[in-house]
């Protein structure tokens, strides 16, 4: 008889467990969670659309405004001309002469008559409110700049033309050509 211990009859060694799933990688939930957060940020960078993803009006906080023009302007007087005021058309920002392309006011240097002259320094003074109630965007539309060598701009604040509320408020009239008669 030999002296190694004989083997059991009826039973078999164990054969080894089979995976049936793929193992867990934290790694890899990382990258798909950011994936994820990527596609939400930045729908237009991906080819996917989501119909049912609803974002929010109530989050403009979240987004950087697109106005990112912003000074505090005073009436022009005969000191240098950095942030001021012409005309209820017409400004200086940032050392360059600025008409507004969209519309025309009533002049107030050589204004042809006094109803001209009263509505002109209306519309000047209710500009300067509006420039300075926040940032603006200038806006090129057309031509770089008109005869006088001013730039020609169309300034908007949250994509509404401020020329247009001074239109609506009775202050201006849009830009036809040529300047109007206001007496």
């Amino acid at each position: 008889m030999s002296s190694a211990a004989p083997r059991r009859a009826g039973r078999r060694k164990a054969a080894p467990r089979r995976r049936t799933t793929a193992p867990f990688h934290p790694v890899m939930l990382l990258m798909g969670v950011m994936l994820m957060v990527a596609m939400l940020l930045f729908p237009d960078r991906f080819s996917i659309t989501l119909p049912h993803m609803v974002i929010p009006d109530s989050a403009p906080e979240m987004a950087p405004s697109a106005d990112s023009e912003q000074a505090s302007f005073v009436r022009c007087s005969r000191s240098p001309r950095i942030d001021c005021i012409v005309d209820g058309d017409t400004f200086w920002y940032q050392g360059d002469k600025i008409r507004i392309a969209d519309i025309n006011t009533p002049e107030t240097g050589r204004p042809g008559c006094a109803a001209e002259a009263e509505l002109g320094a209306r519309a000047t003074a209710r500009l300067q409110e509006l420039l300075n109630q926040g940032p603006f965007t200038l806006e090129t539309s057309g031509r770089d700049r008109d005869r006088y060598d001013r730039l020609l701009r169309i300034v908007t604040r949250g994509g509404e033309s401020i020329g247009a509320i001074l239109v609506r408020e009775g202050l201006a009239e849009e830009w036809g050509g040529r300047r109007g008669n206001w007496c």
